[in-house]
């Protein structure tokens, strides 16, 4: 078995400047949420190239690969969707070059993550080398909308495409460490609803911006007083937006809303989140509602989602824990960080609505998602490849 673990390990090596082509390539690509068509086909190309036993593109945009027709179905996920670059004045190079250099790959999407789709690219070639998904099927997919809205595109890879594995390896960021979890998130609006009058004469009307500035005050206190996990850690709520409207500029405000941001930690829930809120505002003409997301993806499919992504986290001692934990010490001879993330990834709906085992290991440091002079350590890669590779070996041992 040491054998293999070491070829593996040897292999992701050999392909070290095949990987990092490969993601130089994607990130060529600007592929915004719902602007990832051209970055797709090449993501298609690639696995094809790579010897994959089926590729396709299904109705949302989702490019999936499949080794092996096993009965145990693992999934190796990363998104192919970028946020947008800010100011590009804080660019030290160009966020769409894919410049290799000093061993590392530069450009937006490199660590958030186009990384961990390029690693699997390459473990993709290795495990078909070696032949080691016998008594597995193994669907490699490049999803879609992820930044705009989590878990949107493997909710339709599982009631729409009707495939629906096993367990899943996240390749968002983690540092090279194994993540079990992160705290889950939603979207709600707050509505305020006055009573206009000249403003020239505001005790005959009713200032919704009043209401909504009590409530905010309230909101921030709430803040402070959410709950904690000892694993995840604190629940938290922010006001993101607050707009208003009144018949004009000389005129008492008739509405105003409240775009709130609300990170559940482990226990909170859709229901208790939106009941904290309403009690806050109880007796003022208010209305709280969890938001809906809708769009066209580039297929031209409208879909959507309620925005609530739910709190997971994964037992350390369950058992795709601990096949990653084995593998990673048979690849590396040493035992992984085992951690969560800070942010959001697709995991809200694979683990937390679908309940489908989920753990993290992706190449890239965090804190580099969604950063300005965002790059990889080509080092990474290698290490990612070789991951996916050993752990897909050590579950089929167990198959």
């Amino acid at each position: 078995m040491k054998d293999t673990f070491n070829q593996i390990i040897t292999l992701a090596e050999l392909y070290r400047n095949q990987t990092a082509e490969n993601l130089s390539k994607l990130v060529k690509y600007k592929s915004l949420s719902l602007h990832e068509k051209e970055v797709q086909l090449e993501l298609k190309h690639q696995m094809e190239e790579a010897g994959f036993d089926e590729v396709f593109i299904d109705g949302l945009g989702n490019v999936i690969g499949r080794i092996g027709t096993g009965k145990h179905i693992l999934a190796i996920d990363g998104h192919m969707d970028v946020v947008d670059i800010g100011h590009q004045g804080n660019w030290d190079f160009d966020p769409f070059g894919g410049e290799i250099k000093d061993g590392f790959v530069h450009g937006r999407g490199t660590v958030d993550q186009k990384g961990g789709v390029a690693s699997f690219i390459t473990t993709g070639m290795i495990v078909k080398e070696l032949g080691l998904a016998e008594n597995l099927t193994v669907y490699f997919v490049g999803s879609v909308m992820e930044e705009d809205c989590d878990g949107l595109c493997w909710k339709y890879i599982i009631e729409e495409d009707g495939i629906k594995p096993d367990f899943v390896i996240s390749t968002e960021p983690t540092n090279l460490n194994i993540y079990r979890g992160h705290r889950g998130r939603m979207e709600m609006h707050v509505s305020f609803y006055g009573l206009s009058s000249h403003g020239s004469a505001p005790e005959r009307g009713k200032n919704a911006i009043y209401m909504a500035s009590k409530a905010a005050l309230e909101i921030e206190k709430l803040n402070e007083r959410l709950a904690t996990d000892l694993f995840l850690g604190k629940g938290s709520v922010t006001i993101s937006e607050i707009i208003s409207g009144s018949p004009s500029l000389c005129a008492v405000a008739d509405f105003a809303r409240l775009h709130l941001d609300r990170r559940l930690t482990w226990g909170e829930t859709k229901a208790s989140a939106v009941r904290e809120i309403e009690q806050l505002v109880e007796g003022m003409n208010a209305k709280v509602e969890v938001l809906n997301y809708t769009e066209t993806a580039y297929t031209g499919l409208t879909y959507g989602m309620e925005k609530y992504y739910p709190t997971w986290k994964i037992d350390e001692q369950h058992e795709i824990v601990q096949t990653g934990a084995r593998a990673f010490d048979q690849l590396f001879g040493r035992k992984p960080i085992i951690d969560k993330w800070t942010f959001s990834t697709n995991g809200v709906t694979i683990n937390g609505i679908y309940g489908i085992p989920t753990i993290g290991f992706g190449p890239g440091n965090e804190v580099m998602a969604h950063a300005p002079n965002e790059k990889i350590n080509m080092d990474d890669l290698v290490a990612a490849s070789a991951f996916y590779a050993g752990y897909i070996f050590e579950m089929a041992q167990k198959s």
